[in-house]
């Protein structure tokens, strides 16, 4: 068994507890089933067994939650995929990424059925593509540098409202393989098609812990705590019970019900989104060293990062790739 407790359950009488080192985690967004490992080792007690009193703050979308860690607010951070670290490398912002705990980006495009699209490329044809301006800024610059029928008059704002695309069956939008084709399929009545970038090059390791590198050098052991902690709480997650993570989730996210965090939860087993790839060898949280050069490449092509980025500033793979919580996967 790789798990370690770091803490005993019982002291003996008279002699104090072990304090516990309390670390500050923010996510991007706000809680839900896609931070869900998080939230489970908080409510099951793993960051406690492992020495830690983690506080999870929330992020939302008019919420700029890494701005806390650069002012060292918090100890650690939710970095989405690598092209936020790439650019911070590039601007000389002192941070590094950790652990990888989604494999795969969760980012989608979602057409309407019976419109003619049927590959990825047949969104080209469409009037309307749906974006918010992060993704229009970069997924959408190397849809357009890889296929050519792509083009800037098919933009629209996004404002994380399905209805715009359900009133038009000439457009798409962006998404969340967890989230949006649910939502879609229940209040559209249809199964929308649904395109995985990851499929199609857009190859990137997502849901990452990013914490500065001076931190980093200064508690080594912390860091290693907490990234295992998160790594236990996501197999738990994934494939234990996760009723308690859930719980937690809907007491500080009443929008999430029980259906729309189950079918998250499938979406991410299904599709692999954390445990697959190098993740199923090494265990959830492993960078794949050429996994993070090609995508870094293909990037470079694509004209959205400098070529002259050091990227062996980006990541290291110091505290994960130890199969630390591989056990908990069920065996076939």
């Amino acid at each position: 068994m790789k798990r370690l407790f770091l803490l005993a359950p019982l002291v003996l009488a008279g002699t104090p507890a072990l304090a516990l080192d309390a670390v500050s985690f923010a996510t991007n967004w706000l809680p839900e089933a896609e931070h869900g490992g998080f939230y489970q080792a908080v409510a099951d007690g793993t960051y406690e067994e492992y020495g830690l009193d983690v506080t999870i703050v929330p992020g939302g979308p008019l919420v700029s939650n890494r701005a806390l860690l650069l002012a060292d607010r918090v100890e650690f951070y939710m970095a989405g995929n690598l092209l936020q670290p790439l650019f911070a490398v590039e601007q000389e912002i002192p941070v590094v990424e950790i652990a990888a705990i989604f494999q795969k980006e969760p980012q989608v495009f979602i057409a309407h059925p019976d419109q003619g699209i049927e590959e990825f490329e047949d969104l080209a044809e469409l009037d309307t593509l749906f974006m918010g301006n992060d993704v229009f800024a970069s997924v959408f610059t190397w849809m357009k540098a890889n296929w050519p029928g792509f083009r800037d008059e098919q933009f629209r704002p996004y404002a994380f409202n399905p209805g715009p695309f359900l009133n038009d069956p000439r457009s798409a939008q962006q998404g969340y393989v967890t989230s949006e084709p649910f939502i879609i399929a229940r209040d559209g009545g249809f199964e929308p098609v649904v395109f995985l970038i990851a499929d199609y090059g857009f190859d990137t390791p997502s849901t990452m812990i990013e914490a500065k590198a001076d931190y980093v050098e200064a508690n080594p052991d912390i860091v290693q705590r907490f990234v295992d902690a998160s790594i236990i709480g996501w197999y738990t997650y994934l494939y234990g019970d996760n009723t308690l993570g859930n719980d937690l989730i809907k007491a500080e996210n009443p929008e999430m019900t029980d259906e729309i965090i189950a079918n998250a939860v499938t979406a991410m087993r299904e599709r692999g989104i954390a445990d697959s790839g190098i993740a199923l060898e090494r265990g959830i949280g492993c960078f794949d060293d050429a996994k993070v050069h090609s995508f870094f490449d293909a990037m470079v092509e694509a004209g959205i990062v400098s070529a002259a980025i050091d990227i062996d500033r980006l990541y290291t793979n110091r505290f994960v790739c130890q199969g630390v919580g591989m056990e908990l996967r069920p065996q076939d």
